[in-house]
């Protein structure tokens, strides 16, 4: 190339040695992987205690231990306990240059100690990076998630994934707010229409630790009680945690505290505020900001700076379990917490729960109830229709409602809107033959057949197939009947019904929070019932038999809860509230309703349980696999001498198509169930044999010794044991 095609100013050699510099240095960095961490190959170590002791991020049994890493120099200033680091794991003896372990995959973990020298005689790898200096993980956290893995025969690291959300930088980043001194000690206020209401907030106030079982009321005022009693600890310089079943019922417990204390008092600790929020609010209690916490499940685990107080809001519903290894209840945790931090304990809802039972009758709780008065004064009308009602009821018989339900939403919506509790959601889920009630089934699958809004198909639930040429397997009819309507087909019927009126409908699609106090027909999925302003005029709880007829062992427990949650929305009979329950009144927990004694069904259902040997007297674990695999984790545990195993016996197939549950069979594979129970004070040990059972088959398989051996799910407390 000739200088006339060169560049004005001349080539490299000619540029000023300032421009080369940067030049160079530009490249230098470029070419440096600033994200990827070092093996830190021969640098020095820290002078003192050169020893990482790390849990690592891996959920096996096997590895449900700590593992010592080498603290290079350079990080020996931010790498201290309870630090998230970065680690390289899997490398092999032979990989070592220059004295230090190489290779391996780089996997997260936590700093748990430093130490001056390892157990582990051989080379150590290093500390591949801190990932930030924030000491997220204490003795009092790790101390409760062992604890909490211990009794549910779980790993460490699976429990600290559902106690400390991911990390966010940008919210780790900023400075959390001064903590403000502690509140006035509040009013009792309504506490008062309890026996022991006023002296339960005294003595939070006075820094005492009251562990009481509450069975609060009808009507609102629970979330103003809850939080009372969250001030009441808070004035005696503690921290308080509260744990509710889903964000609206959070909601409302957070308006209460906001009311009563103002703003920047509590935390909000729910997965609908987003990771960079929830993680601020996490650091925020963390740090000792915030001495007070209200969420749902997964604030259980919130790390709260002298915890004083944990309450929980109706332990029977199904949001309080974790779907997650190793599936923790929340109630359980908090009885953790109250035993390890020697604090109160709250445990409250409008229904009674067997478990909630059992701690009163130990002694370990005392009941905080309200004087038969209070209850009569506070509760509604509640009358019943059973079968042989609908039996002489002319209407009844023509039409899905009786009577009585008719007259009763008549009357109720000239003053204000009515509730209509539905079973299940959709428009028909399961039809049935009209003359014999043999269920419909698809002939393709045997999957049950649903009504469409076009009533002229029918299709499968399991299958999608439409069936339009049925007839009856057993008595040759081809006429069908609801087997159980669903709430958009209820709510159809009663549109035509009250044209004049509005129907709204809440539940799994869309879930409403609140109503006005005009008339109109609320028709709602058990859970989902939105709070009227002023409360229901009343409410029709339809198709009883649907929940009291479920193969568990809970129905009537389950039934009893969903229905004094609906109608404790209901006003009080003195101002004209009146609920139906479509259900045959003989039956226990049709009794309990129209008597509103949930805490005597409760301590009868657990008087016949212990006759039983069943939860909560006893502990229980469920074995779920494959035959084959099923049987061999039987004969390899070695279970306590007390262990009675039930079982197996096989599971429903899960069908093509369908959800699957955690635990549940694989679509189309044939599973089997074990249960495993053992008297009372065996759970630790029942956990323990099943935990080292299972660590050795997760172990066999990741060595390959004996191939891949087929999945085995192991649960402590199942929920549903038929």
């Amino acid at each position: 190339m000739s200088s006339e095609n060169e560049p004005a100013g001349g080539g490299a050699d000619d540029a000023p040695p300032e421009q080369l510099a940067l030049i160079r240095e530009t490249v230098r960095r470029a070419k440096t992987p600033r994200a990827k961490p070092r093996t830190w190959r021969g640098a020095a170590l820290a002078k003192e205690r050169p020893v990482a002791r790390v849990l690592v991020d891996k959920g096996v049994l096997h590895l449900d231990r700590y593992f010592d890493y080498a603290v290079p120099e350079e990080l020996d200033g931010e790498a201290q306990p309870g630090v998230r680091v970065r680690v390289r794991f899997g490398a092999g003896r032979h990989r070592v240059r220059d004295g230090r372990r190489e290779g391996g995959g780089l996997i997260d973990g936590f700093l748990i100690e430093r130490l001056a020298e390892s157990d582990y005689s051989g080379p150590l790898a290093a500390l591949a990076q801190v990932v930030s200096p924030e000491r997220i993980l204490d003795e009092e956290l790790l101390g409760l998630v062992r604890a909490v893995a211990d009794r549910y025969a779980g790993s460490v690291a699976d429990v600290l994934q559902l106690a400390v959300p991911p990390r966010n930088a940008r919210a780790e980043k900023r400075p959390s707010p001064q903590p403000l001194p502690p509140p006035a000690p509040p009013e009792p206020g309504s506490w008062t229409r309890y026996e022991q209401g006023a002296a339960f907030v005294t003595a939070l106030a006075a820094g005492s630790a009251p562990r009481a079982v509450w069975n609060a009321l009808p009507g609102p005022q629970w979330a103003d009680e809850l939080a009372r009693a969250v001030t009441a600890t808070l004035a005696s310089g503690r921290g308080a945690l509260v744990v509710l079943p889903d964000g609206r019922a959070v909601a409302r417990v957070d308006a209460a505290l906001t009311a009563l204390l103002g703003e920047g008092r509590h935390a909000v600790l729910t997965a609908d505020a987003g990771p960079e929020k929830r993680y601020a609010q996490w650091l925020a209690v963390r740090r000792g900001a915030v001495r007070a916490v209200v969420g749902t499940r997964a604030a259980m685990f919130a790390p709260v700076r002298d915890l004083g107080l944990v309450a929980l809001w109706d332990d029977g519903d199904d949001s309080h379990s974790e779907p997650h290894a190793p599936q923790p209840h929340a109630r359980e945790v908090l009885l953790l917490r109250a035993a390890q931090d020697r604090c109160a304990f709250l445990l409250g809802a409008w229904s009674c729960t067997v478990d909630a039972a059992q701690l009163v009758e130990t002694g370990w709780a005392r009941p905080l109830v309200a004087a038969r008065e209070q209850v009569r004064a506070a509760a509604p009308l509640v009358r019943t229709v059973g079968d042989q009602d609908l039996a002489r009821d002319e209407a009844a018989r023509a039409a899905r409602l009786p009577s009585l339900a008719w007259q009763v939403v008549r009357d109720g919506l000239r003053h204000g809107p009515v509730l209509v509790q539905v079973p299940r959601r959709g428009y028909v889920p399961r039809m049935a033959c009209a003359a014999c009630r043999t269920p419909a089934r698809c002939r393709h699958c045997a999957g049950p057949l649903e009504g469409q809004e076009s009533a002229s198909a029918l299709r499968c639930g399991w299958c999608g197939r439409e069936e339009g040429d049925w007839h009856c397997p057993e008595c040759g009819g081809f006429r069908l009947r609801a087997q159980v309507v669903g709430a958009r087909r209820t709510a159809e019927e009663l549109g035509r019904a009250f044209p004049a009126v509005p129907v709204r409908t809440s539940g799994r699609e869309q879930v409403l929070d609140t109503v006005s106090r005009a008339p109109a027909l609320v028709v709602s999925t058990p859970g989902a019932e939105p709070v009227a302003e002023g409360g229901y005029t009343a409410a029709l709880l339809l198709d009883g038999w649907a929940m009291l007829g479920r193969p568990d062992l809970r129905a009537g427990e389950d039934a009893l809860r969903r229905w004094l949650a609906a109608a404790s929305l209901v006003r009080p009979q003195s101002a004209g509230g009146t609920v139906v329950a479509i259900a045959e009144p003989t039956l226990r927990p049709v009794q309990a309703l129209v008597r509103w004694d949930p805490v005597g069904h409760a301590v009868r259902e657990l008087g016949e349980r212990a006759e039983l040997g069943f939860p909560p007297v006893s502990r229980m674990a469920a074995v779920t696999g494959p035959p084959e695999a099923v049987a061999g984790f039987l004969r390899a545990v070695e279970l306590p001498g007390e262990a009675e195993v039930l079982g197996p016996v096989p599971l429903p197939v899960t069908a093509e198509g369908r959800p699957r549950r955690v635990g549940a069979p694989p679509p189309g594979e044939h599973w089997e169930r074990a249960l495993v129970r053992v008297p009372p004070g065996r759970g630790a040990a029942l956990a323990g044999a099943l935990k080292t059972a299972q660590a050795a088959r997760t172990a066999r398989t990741a060595r390959g010794s004996r191939g891949s051996e087929e999945a085995v799910w192991v649960r402590i407390d199942p929920p549903d044991i038929g």
